[in-house]
């Protein structure tokens, strides 16, 4: 837990304006409006996943203060639209951009297989899975969402920091400090690795104290492997915290930090 030093949720429709449609009479682009309305579940870090966007422009773009959503809140969303013609399929229109159908479904809310002649549909970014890395988690294995960007490794260290900082809270304070690793790795104020946001050190000091006490190394319980693949799916209990610390410290400057949420004994800040 962080003692006094800085530690690093409806409906999809139509597509923010500046997104680029993709005529297929024509093959041409133009500029048309795009719209994202949140859904249960969704955190703007998920989004971002969706999207191929960060969390830091989610923000920027839709002029947000606090990273809270709302069911139903509709969001400016970066990406290129697709205008349905006669023939189409699902199918065929996430093989013409080359992204999973999956995605292609989350990204639009639909969940059938039908599409309307001139449907405008947002057409996500590629995940990094399929932009040729490799030895990455699938669903049907771990439970982490195909497409996902982190290693064998990377969920066992993060498990093991939930289990060290989180033991005897409350599952959602387990997954939220899961959260706040992703919220920084998201931010380009932080390491853009999970690893090196853990073992980040500023002004002498480590970011996490399990990593200074050795906690870090301890393995994790079965809570908190189930924490962390959740935090790494996109859930946000901690509402985009990159802070937390429990309710007891009396340290000013964390002590005035913007406070997000409190689950348990702990405080999630901004």
């Amino acid at each position: 837990m962080f003692h006094g030093r800085r530690v690093k949720k409806a409906v999809l429709t139509a597509a923010v304006a500046g997104c680029l449609t993709l005529s297929a009479s024509v093959n041409a682009y133009a500029a048309t409006p795009a719209e994202y309305s949140v859904i249960g579940g969704d955190s703007l870090f998920k989004i971002s996943g969706i999207f191929s966007t960060t969390v830091e422009s989610l923000m920027k773009d839709n002029n947000l203060t606090s990273a809270y959503l709302d069911i139903g809140q509709v969001l400016a969303v970066p990406c290129d639209t697709y205008t349905v013609i006669k023939g189409d399929t699902l199918y065929l229109i996430a093989k013409k951009f080359k992204i999973p159908l999956d995605n292609l479904r989350r990204a639009n809310n639909i969940y059938s297989d039908a599409l309307n002649i001139g449907q405008i549909l947002n057409i996500p970014g590629r995940p990094v899975a399929e932009t040729g890395q490799t030895d990455r988690y699938e669903t049907d294995q771990t439970g982490i969402n195909s497409g996902s960007s982190y290693t064998a490794e990377e969920l066992d260290l993060l498990a093991r920091l939930v289990h060290a900082e989180a033991q005897g809270e409350p599952y959602d304070a387990k997954v939220a400090v899961g959260a706040v690793v992703m919220n920084r790795v998201k931010n380009s104020s932080w390491p853009d690795s999970l690893e090196d946001v853990i073992y980040q050190k500023s002004g002498g000091y480590y970011q996490f104290t399990p990593v200074v006490n050795g906690w870090i190394n301890k393995p994790a319980g079965t809570d908190a492997v189930k924490a962390a693949k959740d935090a790494l799916n996109g859930t946000d209990p901690s509402r985009g915290a990159q802070f937390y610390y429990d309710n007891q410290t009396t340290n000013a400057w964390i002590l005035s930090k913007p406070v997000s949420v409190r689950i348990g004994t702990m405080v999630f800040a901004y």
